[in-house]
C-alpha cells in the first residue's frame, strides 16, 4: 500500500510540475504581430462571406453555388485553384516564400436538411432537393463558419506570402453531412465527401505532410479553442434492418412469425455488442436504434419491421467489433423466433484522431491564435466527422473552436444540428488565426522531425 501511495504521489507531482509547465507556457505566448493585424484587417469581408454562404446553403453533393463563390475568391487571391475534385469541392494552393513542408487546411461547405429559427437578417430561407424530396436548408453546424474562416486564412497567407514557409493547400470539401442523393446503404452507392477526395489522391497529388481542421462548437464561448489527444470525435457507422415474419391474426399470434416480438429481442441483443462483446478497456461504444416501423393495426400480427440506427465509437477495435457482429447477432436471434433477417451496415466515418505529437507541438500555435484561450479537454466529442479519413493518410489534428457569445452559458445554447443553432461571428478571427498559426507552427516541428 505504501509502495502505490508513494508512487502515486511522485506521479502526482510530476503532473503537478508538467500542468504548471504548460500555464507557463502559455502564458509566454505571444501572438504573431502580422498575423494579429492581417486578419483583424480581413475579418469584415469573413464576416460577410460567412452571412452570403448562410444565408445561401446547399446540401451535400450540391454545393454548386458556394463551390464557384469559393473558386472565385481564391482565385482573386492569386491562388491555383482545382475545381469539380469530388464532385463539387474545391482545392486552392500557395507557395510560400519560404522553405518548408506541405500542409493541408481544411474546411467543409455543406448544410443541413434543417428549417433555420434563429431569426436573423440573414437567415437561410433556402429550399433543396433531399433524397428527392423539396426540404428547407440551413447551416445548422457551421460549416459556413468553416469556409468563410478558410477563406479568409487564404487571403491572409496570399498577402504575406514572403513570410510563408512551404506550401499551403486550401481543401474546400464538400458532402461531410452525407451525400444528399446517396443511399449509405446501398451497396452500390458512390463515395462522398472526404473519403471520395482522398480517393481521388487529394493528399498524394498536392504532397500534403500534415492536415488541419477547425470546427465551431455551441458548447465553448467564442474565441476559445478545445483541443485533444487522441481520438476526438467518434466514429460513426449505420445499419438498415428488415424483419420478415408471417402475418397473422391478433387473436392467434402462433399462426404466423411475429417480427415486432423479435424487433425487441433483437433490439435488446444489440445492447449486449456493447455490454457483452466489445471491449470497453480500449474506449466506449453505442448502438442506438433511431427508427423502427412496423404494423397497420393492433389486432394484426404484422409481417414486417424495418428499423435503423447509428454505431458510434472512438476506439477502431470496439467499432470493427460491434459493426463486425451486429449482422450475425440480429440474423440469429431473428432466426430463432422464425424471423428472416436483412441486415446492412454502412461503415461512414472511422474515429477522428489526433496525431499525438503534432497535437502536442501545435499547442503554442493554439494559444498564439487564441490570445491564450487554448484549453486541452480529456474527453471526445461524441459526434463524427469524416476529417477522419485526412487524418489516416497523414498527421492531422482537429480542434474545436467556441461559438456561443460570452455573455451566455454554453451549457444552455443551441447545439450543433440544432435549427436555433448560433455563431458568434466575433470567433471568426480566431479561427482564421487558427488556420494561419498551423502553416507556421508546423514549419518550426517539421524542422524537429528533420533531425
Amino acid at each position: 500500500m505504501r509502495s502505490k501511495l508513494y508512487t502515486f504521489n511522485r506521479l502526482a507531482a510530476a503532473a503537478a510540475l508538467v500542468c504548471g509547465s504548460l500555464v507557463a507556457q502559455a502564458a509566454e505566448v505571444v501572438p504573431t504581430p502580422w498575423v494579429v493585424q492581417s486578419a483583424k484587417a480581413v475579418e469584415s469581408q469573413v464576416i460577410d462571406w460567412r452571412r452570403h454562404i448562410h444565408q445561401h446553403p446547399e446540401l451535400g453533393n450540391l454545393e454548386v453555388k458556394t463551390a464557384a463563390m469559393v473558386a472565385k475568391e481564391l482565385k482573386k487571391m492569386g491562388l491555383q485553384v482545382h475545381t469539380g475534385i469530388a464532385g463539387t469541392g474545391v482545392v486552392a494552393v500557395l507557395q510560400g516564400g519560404l522553405p518548408g513542408p506541405t500542409v493541408g487546411l481544411r474546411a467543409d461547405m455543406d448544410a443541413l436538411p434543417v428549417k433555420e429559427t434563429s431569426g436573423l437578417p440573414f437567415a437561410s430561407q433556402a429550399k433543396g432537393m433531399y433524397f428527392g424530396k423539396e426540404v428547407d436548408v440551413m447551416h445548422a453546424c457551421g460549416h459556413d463558419a468553416h469556409t468563410a474562416m478558410l477563406l479568409g486564412a487564404a487571403s491572409v497567407l496570399s498577402q504575406n506570402k514572403d513570410k510563408v514557409p512551404g506550401k499551403v493547400v486550401f481543401i474546400f470539401q464538400p458532402a461531410e453531412e452525407g451525400g444528399a442523393n446517396i443511399d449509405v446503404f446501398d451497396p452500390k452507392a458512390p463515395s462522398w465527401g472526404a473519403k471520395r477526395m482522398v480517393e481521388e489522391g487529394v493528399m498524394e497529388k498536392f504532397g500534403i505532410e500534415s492536415v488541419f481542421g477547425v470546427h465551431v462548437m455551441s458548447n465553448a464561448h467564442a474565441g476559445e479553442i478545445q483541443y485533444k489527444v487522441g481520438a476526438a470525435l467518434n466514429s460513426a457507422d449505420g445499419f438498415r434492418i428488415k424483419l420478415e415474419g408471417k402475418q397473422a391474426h391478433g387473436s392467434m399470434p402462433w399462426t404466423g412469425a411475429d417480427p415486432i416480438v423479435a424487433s425487441a429481442n433483437v433490439i435488446n441483443g444489440m445492447q449486449t455488442l456493447v455490454s457483452r462483446q466489445a471491449n470497453l478497456s480500449e474506449g466506449m461504444g453505442v448502438v442506438t436504434v433511431g427508427s423502427i416501423h412496423g404494423g397497420t393495426a393492433g389486432n394484426i400480427v404484422t409481417g414486417e419491421v424495418t428499423m435503423e440506427g447509428t454505431i458510434r465509437s472512438n476506439a477502431p477495435g470496439i467499432r470493427n467489433t460491434l459493426t463486425g457482429k451486429l449482422p450475425d447477432m440480429v440474423t440469429k436471434t431473428a432466426e430463432a423466433q422464425g424471423v428472416h433477417a436483412d441486415v446492412h451496415v454502412a461503415k461512414i466515418m472511422p474515429v477522428t484522431m489526433n496525431d499525438a505529437n503534432l497535437t502536442r507541438a501545435m499547442v503554442p500555435a493554439l494559444q498564439k491564435a487564441s490570445d491564450g484561450k487554448a484549453a486541452e479537454t480529456f474527453v471526445n466529442q461524441a459526434a463524427s466527422e469524416d476529417f477522419s479519413y485526412y487524418a489516416e493518410k497523414v498527421p492531422g489534428l482537429f480542434v474545436f473552436l467556441g461559438g456561443t457569445p460570452k455573455d451566455q452559458d454554453p451549457a444552455k445554447a443551441a447545439s450543433n444540428h440544432n435549427p436555433g443553432f448560433f455563431v458568434d461571428e466575433s470567433t471568426l478571427i480566431t479561427g482564421v488565426r487558427s488556420h494561419v498559426e498551423f502553416v507556421l507552427g508546423y514549419a518550426d516541428y517539421a524542422k524537429t522531425l528533420t533531425k
